[in-house]
């Protein structure tokens, strides 16, 4: 068995679904940033456990809530009140778990992004591949938006997916929360450009290194936004989504034209 960790504030629109589609698990623990909603009452409705705990950022957050956490098992999935768990992945995770030979520290695995209740494949770039699955004590969460999970130990791949609902509370939520974000794109935008660049990268096997190789590599790019709207709605087949593929690579191309103005006017120089 796993445990399961999701971190909320204001989430009394999704944390009911969120919760329900867990219900296999019993350890499961709501790790709340004093929500001023519902989200702690509902939680607690569902059976889940609930510890508050002041937010700086999400990784120092993450690593929180292994810490504080209490948990039963060794094992903890992170999971996000839009996110929902599959009976598929579940029954995945439950037979990797119990191999005998089992080595591994952490587990990636890729995820469904939907709007208007379609699957967005191509504009959201999948496939990408998410650190959740963690063996407490064996990561590190790093990197203070958009987490990177890490690890000296080994790694696992799953392949089944969980499910991501971004515009449940709406495309004007979404926005709002994009522009916080990208406050720290911006800030590692400037810190990247001073990495060297990691061109094995671009052929290792792990699929998280890759896609911080080409996060570098495109982190140089002239009209970078426009080269990610052009890669998400053309190159990685957005078009095939219709409406729903191309205001979704609209708002991701909106998303890297913030992180660039914070960049190059200074709002978030390191």
């Amino acid at each position: 068995m796993f445990s399961i960790a999701i971190l909320t504030l204001n989430e009394e629109q999704d944390i009911t679904a969120c919760l329900a589609s867990v219900a296999f698990c019993d350890d499961v623990l709501v790790f709340d940033s004093f929500s001023r909603d519902a989200t702690v009452e509902r939680a607690k409705a569902a059976g889940a456990r609930v510890i508050q705990h002041p937010f700086a950022d999400y990784a120092s957050q993450r690593m929180a809530c292994l810490e504080l956490g209490g948990f039963r098992y060794d094992w903890v999935f992170m999971l996000d009140a839009d996110e929902r768990f599959t009976p598929s992945l579940h029954a995945e995770i439950e037979q990797e778990l119990s191999r005998p030979n089992n080595s591994h520290s952490l587990y990636r695995l890729r995820r469904k992004d939907h709007l208007k209740g379609r699957w967005i494949r191509g504009s959201s770039g999948y496939p990408t591949w998410f650190g959740r699955l963690i063996k407490r004590g064996e990561v590190r969460i790093t990197r203070t938006v958009n987490e990177q999970y890490e690890t000296d130990g080994s790694v696992g791949l799953l392949q089944e997916h969980f499910i991501h609902h971004p515009f449940s509370k709406g495309v004007s939520r979404w926005m709002a929360r994009h522009i916080d974000y990208s406050d720290g794109e911006a800030a590692a935008l400037s810190t990247e450009r001073r990495q060297t660049m990691d061109w094995a990268g671009f052929l290792h096997r792990d699929p998280a290194r890759r896609r911080r190789a080409l996060k570098r590599l495109y982190y140089r790019l002239p009209l970078r936004p426009w080269w990610v709207f052009a890669y998400l709605y053309v190159w990685r087949g957005g078009f095939l989504a219709g409406q729903s593929g191309y205001h979704y690579a609209c708002l991701k191309m909106s998303y890297e034209m913030m992180i660039d103005a914070k960049h190059w006017l200074g709002d978030a120089d390191p």
